[in-house]
């Protein structure tokens, strides 16, 4: 496209001028020059004509002056129309005036007409930058846009009615939540019926941040849910979810996964940990303890591997806090860690709560921590509490 550039005076020899000096330029294309002989003239084709790139403005006319003229443009509000002013040589308080008010350059009469090419150039240069970081803002706004709907998404598949199960709510309370540390996040929770006695419920964590990782945990949700909801025990349920996974993995993306299957009658769990933390018990009394590390490793890493399987008996009044490491390894303006050791004490400060109560303590206990420090890794928890 040429460069269309709108000259404003009105001295007529100007015209003749420019068209003579720029003739090469116009025949093949690269500039279009247009012309009006005062302000207000010009400010009729400006805005009728909303492409135009450059404003070459004498700066004394009649009917409206180039001073004028510019203030007009200015507010137009297009930095990538760019206005180079023209007067007298021994104007240069107009001139100030104009480069003060916005003005792009100036030239000044008699015109030389290889330095005004120059000033040309440069100004296309500019030009060509704005519309650039324009296109790139455009650009990023779309990306956001897309983002906010796929935070939205994202949140639409996680369980979010609570109480999940209400015919067993005598019997159980459940609650969690996940706070992504971008517009989309890599952690996840899911819970599901089996059958009448008993419920699949799960914690994970996918390696990496941003799209990468949300795709990957939309994916291992799917398949870990889609087999769990089975009913076979959770070894199977990991091992097959890993082979699918590790088909799947690019760039060696990969998930920590703790899945049990909780029987809500009896209170026993059967779990099996792929390389999460370890969940917390947090007794009646306030005493913390600490599940097992895992023997397992991380799913969708390795094909081919094994998982074995494990059993917990969750007394009256126990509750299970299951969590990604967004939640210790969350760090203050000192670069400190929130640590287990904080964790821990804050969930023994919550005992008798409900799972809700819980999850809120610990979320703003950890918000107290880190203050103004920018949120690193997602924060998830899950917590079941037998009733």
């Amino acid at each position: 496209m040429p460069v269309k550039i709108l000259s404003v005076d009105d001295e007529m020899d100007l015209e003749l001028l420019l068209t003579q000096y720029f003739r090469r330029k116009i025949r093949k294309g690269e500039y279009e020059f247009h012309f009006a002989h005062n302000g207000l003239e010009a400010l009729t084709l400006l805005l009728k004509h909303k492409d135009f790139d450059i404003i070459l403005s004498d700066i004394n006319m009649p009917e409206m002056d180039g001073l004028t003229l510019l203030t007009k443009i200015n507010e137009m509000q297009n930095p990538a129309l760019k206005c180079i002013m023209v007067s007298a040589y021994g104007d240069m308080g107009n001139i100030r005036q104009a480069m003060n008010n916005g003005a792009f350059d100036f030239a000044t009469k008699p015109i030389d007409l290889d330095d005004l090419s120059v000033t040309i150039e440069k100004a296309i240069e500019q030009i060509d930058y704005i519309r650039q970081m324009q296109k790139d803002s455009d650009q990023l706004q779309l990306i956001k846009g897309d983002l906010a709907v796929a935070h939205e998404i994202q949140q639409a598949i996680l369980p979010r009615v609570f109480p999940p199960f209400p015919e067993s709510a005598s019997l159980l309370d459940i609650a969690a939540s996940m706070e992504a540390a971008k517009d989309i996040g890599g952690d996840f929770y899911d819970f599901f019926r089996i059958d009448d006695d008993r419920i699949g419920l799960c914690i994970a964590d996918v390696s990496g941040k941003g799209i990468p990782a949300a795709i990957f945990m939309a994916v291992s949700r799917t398949f870990i849910r889609a087999t769990g909801i089975r009913g076979g025990n959770p070894a199977d349920c990991i091992t097959y979810s890993n082979r699918l996974l590790a088909k799947e993995s690019v760039n060696c993306m990969f998930v920590t996964v703790f899945y049990a299957i909780y029987n809500i009658k009896t209170g026993e769990m059967v779990y099996t940990n792929g390389g999460h933390n370890p969940p917390y018990i947090l007794k009646s009394n306030g005493q913390v303890e600490e599940m097992p590390m895992p023997d397992d490793p991380m799913v969708g890493a390795i094909d081919g591997m094994e998982y074995h399987e494990s059993r917990l008996q969750l007394e009256k009044g126990d509750t299970l806090i299951m969590f990604t490491d967004g939640v210790n390894e969350a760090m203050n303006e000192q670069l400190e860690e929130y640590g287990d050791d904080r964790f821990k004490s804050i969930l023994a400060k919550l005992a008798g709560q409900s799972c809700q109560q819980v999850i809120d303590g610990v979320r703003a206990d950890v918000k107290a921590f880190t203050g103004e420090a920018e949120q690193s890794d997602d924060i998830t928890l899950l917590a079941l509490k037998r009733l």
